[in-house]
């Protein structure tokens, strides 16, 4: 009976709360995170929070821009997103070939994500990476990256400028620093009732890199999936992770196409760490050497040198060499906390 009376009070506040406005396009937008969202209980909160709001005299952009906004604050998940864009009946009418054709054209302009790649002197490799495309479009591209790291004695993965991405690609990328097969984590769809495993491969196409260092760049405006990336390689002690605290989003996400003019994305899942029991939803990763974005480089570089240097790991550079790029890059440092 008390659950009962407790159902009945919920959808009361749901309904309340949609009455709020006579905004078809906010009505729909509330309906798919009531359905979807994966905290059912956001609504308690829209109830109280999103009602001031004068809905019905914004449209377009501005619109969008004030719905996206009041979602992150009112839940506090920073997925949440909504984009105006005129004539998104014809993208939405598109089918899923032809959109991820689409879509794999557009991230082959950006080399999948991968901005460059370069070996340090001192045999150190380095990757930009800044974003996770579909994974099966990628592989090909990542295997290469890996491979041409592989010799190097440590390698520095820059993600200060990563937004993060696909699911798919954040576990292939995974793989390539797990010798065996893990399961990282699970993630349930509240919307479809539904826990699904996620778990690296045991074999990739490019060659792993194991046993070695490992360092991970890291920002305020490292998000999501990048986040993802930091944090089970952090967790599983494959990594150490240099620079600022991450953005903070944890939860998987699903689009919606509102009145043929709303990209709406909308929260559906929860991760669930194995090996924590949680994710980085709102705290983010925090760093093990905390410092600057702008630091973060050159403070992994002398990091990694020094740990060659100590380890009496074979490099290009003789001992006095290493200790001469060490003194440099320090005084680089300094100069740059200076300004």
């Amino acid at each position: 009976m008390k659950k009962t009376l407790v159902l009945i009070s919920l959808l009361y506040s749901l309904a309340f709360c949609c009455q709020k406005t006579n905004n078809p396009v906010v009505k729909d937008i509330l309906e798919k995170v009531k359905d979807h969202y994966t905290d059912k209980d956001l609504y308690k909160k829209l109830e109280t929070e999103f009602q001031p709001e004068d809905w019905d005299t914004l449209t377009g952009k501005e619109l969008a821009q004030k719905l996206t906004e009041k979602l992150r604050t009112v839940s506090g998940d920073q997925h949440f997103f909504i984009k105006y864009k005129d004539g998104l009946t014809s993208e939405n009418k598109k089918n899923a070939k032809e959109t991820a054709t689409e879509n794999n054209f557009l991230n082959s302009l950006e080399n999948f994500g991968f901005e460059n790649v370069k070996r340090l002197e001192g045999n150190i490799g380095y990757i930009n990476f800044k974003g996770f495309a579909e994974s099966r479009s990628s592989a090909k591209t990542l295997a290469s990256v890996m491979d041409f790291v592989a010799n190097t004695n440590s390698l520095i993965i820059d993600l200060r400028e990563n937004r993060g991405g696909d699911n798919g690609m954040l576990i292939l990328f995974c793989s390539y620093f797990f010798k065996e097969k893990t399961n990282l984590y699970s993630t349930y769809f509240r919307d479809k009732e539904k826990t699904v495993q996620n778990t690296t491969r045991t074999k990739v196409l490019g060659k792993k890199y194991l046993d070695k260092n490992v360092y991970i760049l890291t920002s305020r405006s490292s998000f999501s999936a990048a986040e993802g990336l930091a944090y089970f390689l952090k967790n599983y002690k494959l990594a150490k992770i240099i620079g600022e605290n991450t953005g903070g989003a944890a939860n998987p996400v699903d689009e919606f196409i509102i009145a043929d003019q709303y990209l709406t994305v909308i929260p559906v899942g929860k991760i669930t760490a194995t090996i924590s029991h949680g994710n980085w939803e709102h705290t983010g990763v925090s760093p093990d050497i905390k410092t600057t974005s702008e630091n973060a480089f050159k403070t992994a570089y002398i990091l990694a040198l020094k740990e060659i240097m100590n380890s009496k790991i074979q490099t290009e550079l003789n001992r006095n060499e290493l200790e001469n790029l060490i003194e440099k890059l320090e005084n680089e440092k300094s100069k740059m906390a200076v300004f």
